[in-house]
């Protein structure tokens, strides 16, 4: 398991290693943590295929662009809200729509994600980052632009009132919790999973 930030670090590692080298988080995404969330939309909703997911905020973080991956794989829609200069690169989207209106991309969707507008290594851009991402918390009247059934999604740790706000977390919508412990669950897997393949 390999924590990092430049994926080149992580190619490098895994191109060296003689075990399977899992992606715990670097830049380029966070596949480990989406798995446990689509664990969670499955445990909550059922298949995951033909769902609409919408990511809120930076999409061009690791998590959005982890979303995008798994998408064509899973078979779900994606749509991603964010302003310009934090969206993925084109190359990256593998099919996810962008917008800049949260309430478009979140209108009917089953599953609304967000996660902080300023990640480790990133406190630096905080002020800019807080100002560009100042109208896409996710709150209680986006959430009512979604299917009346829809669950909410974080990774963890929240910045309350930021970037999701304070009623959303705790409210009946929210699978934040369920999803903290399902990721646990979901990495005991992967590791039995890549063992028992050896």
């Amino acid at each position: 398991m390999f924590r990092t930030h430049g994926d080149d670090r992580l190619r490098a590692f895994a191109q060296a290693a003689t075990v399977p080298v899992i992606n715990g988080l670097s830049d380029g995404g966070h596949p480990v943590q989406v798995l446990a969330d689509l664990f969670t939309v499955e445990e909550k909703l059922g298949a995951v295929a033909g769902k609409t997911l919408a990511f809120v905020g930076d999409c061009g973080s690791n998590m959005a662009l982890s979303f995008c991956e798994a998408a064509p794989i899973f078979g779900y829609q994606l749509r991603l809200a964010a302003p310009k200069g934090y969206r993925p690169r084109a190359t990256a989207l593998r099919g996810a729509t962008v917008t800049s209106d949260p309430e478009e991309a979140v209108g009917g969707a089953q599953v609304v994600i967000t996660d902080v507008f300023v990640s480790m290594g990133q406190e630096k851009e905080a002020a800019a980052r807080m100002k560009a991402l100042a109208g896409y918390q996710v709150n209680g009247a986006l959430l009512a632009k979604a299917d009346p059934k829809a669950i909410v999604l974080h990774c963890l740790p929240a910045h309350r009132d930021e970037e999701i706000s304070a009623d959303v977390i705790e409210g009946p919508q929210s699978a934040i919790f369920d999803e903290a412990e399902n990721r646990l669950h979901v990495q005991k897997a992967l590791l039995e999973h890549l063992i028992l393949q050896r």
